[in-house]
C-alpha cells in the first residue's frame, strides 16, 4: 500500500527499523534481531510494540539485501501498515538513508514525520512512542528518546581512569528519534555514512533536536549479558 498525500494535509507519522546489521558484539551467533527473546525472536518484540501506536500509519523495516531470516521468523508481517524494503547498506546511515528513499516511493512527503528505531531496543512501550510525538508534533526540527546520565563519566586510557567528566547536561541518547523526511534527507548526506545515530546527523547541519525523556527500560541489546536482562524485564510486564 502507498500512503497518497495531499497538499493541506497534518504531517503523519511512520517508522523506520533499520535492520540490516550483524550484532557482532551480541554473541548471539548471528545477527542480533534474529535471536530468541521470551518466546520471540528479539525484532518481533520491537515490531509489535511499534503496531501499537496507534498515530503510525505504517512500518518500514529496512533489511539488508542478502538476509534470508526475517520472514521465516515474521512470516505475517507485510500489510497494509507494515512494510519491508531489502535496501540495507554497511552502516546503519546508509540504511537509513536507503529506506528514507524506499519511504518516499511509498509516498511518504518531505514534511512527514519519520521516527527511526532501533531493531535491537526491543523493551519499546507504545506510550513511549506517543509521549515522543506529542512532544515534537509542533516542533520545528524534530527530536529523540534520551535520559540524562546519572552515572560518573570517567575518560578512560589503557584500562585506566584517567579523568573525570562533568556529567551535567549530558544525556543518553534512545530511539525512536523523530525528525521530518526532508530533513532528516539532507542531514544524512551532509554528514556522511559514519554517524551513529540521526540526530547527530541532524547538529551537523545546525540544528538541536528536542530531547524527550525516555525510560531507563528502553535498552539496546548490545552485549550477550543484555539478553538475560532484557527476558527478566519482560517477564516483570
Amino acid at each position: 500500500m502507498n500512503l497518497a498525500w495531499s497538499p493541506g494535509l497534518a504531517p503523519r507519522c511512520v517508522a523506520l527499523v533499520p535492520c540490516a546489521g550483524v550484532g557482532q558484539r551480541a554473541g548471539a551467533g548471528g545477527p542480533k534481531q534474529y535471536a530468541p527473546l521470551a518466546g520471540r525472536v528479539v525484532v518481533a518484540h520491537t515490531l509489535a510494540a511499534l503496531a501499537a501506536v496507534q498515530r503510525l500509519e505504517a512500518t518500514l523495516v529496512v533489511l539488508s539485501p542478502e538476509d534470508t531470516q526475517f520472514e521465516e521468523h515474521l512470516p505475517r508481517f507485510e500489510g497494509e501498515r507494515s512494510w519491508v524494503a531489502r535496501c540495507g547498506g554497511a552502516t546503519r546511515a546508509e540504511t537509513v538513508a536507503a529506506g528514507l528513499q524506499a519511504l518516499r516511493e511509498r509516498g511518504v512527503a518531505p514534511h512527514d514525520w519519520v521516527l527511526v528505531h532501533d531493531a535491537a531496543r526491543c523493551l519499546l512501550r507504545p506510550e513511549w512512542v506517543d509521549r515522543l510525538i506529542d512532544a515534537c508534533a509542533d516542533d520545528e526540527v524534530g527530536g529523540l528518546l534520551a535520559m540524562p546520565l546519572a552515572d560518573t563519566l570517567k575518560q578512560a586510557d589503557g584500562g585506566r581512569a584517567v579523568q573525570t567528566i562533568d556529567r551535567h547536561d549530558k544525556w543518553s541518547a534512545q530511539t525512536p528519534q523523530m525528525f521530518r523526511l526532508g530533513l532528516l534527507e539532507r542531514a544524512l548526506v551532509h554528514a556522511g555514512g559514519q554517524v551513529t545515530d540521526e540526530a547527530s546527523a541532524i547538529e551537523r547541519l545546525g540544528h538541536a533536536p528536542k530531547l524527550v525523556p525516555g525510560d531507563m527500560e528502553n535498552l539496546k541489546i548490545t552485549w550477550p549479558a543484555d539478553f538475560a536482562l532484557a527476558a527478566r524485564l519482560l517477564e516483570t510486564r
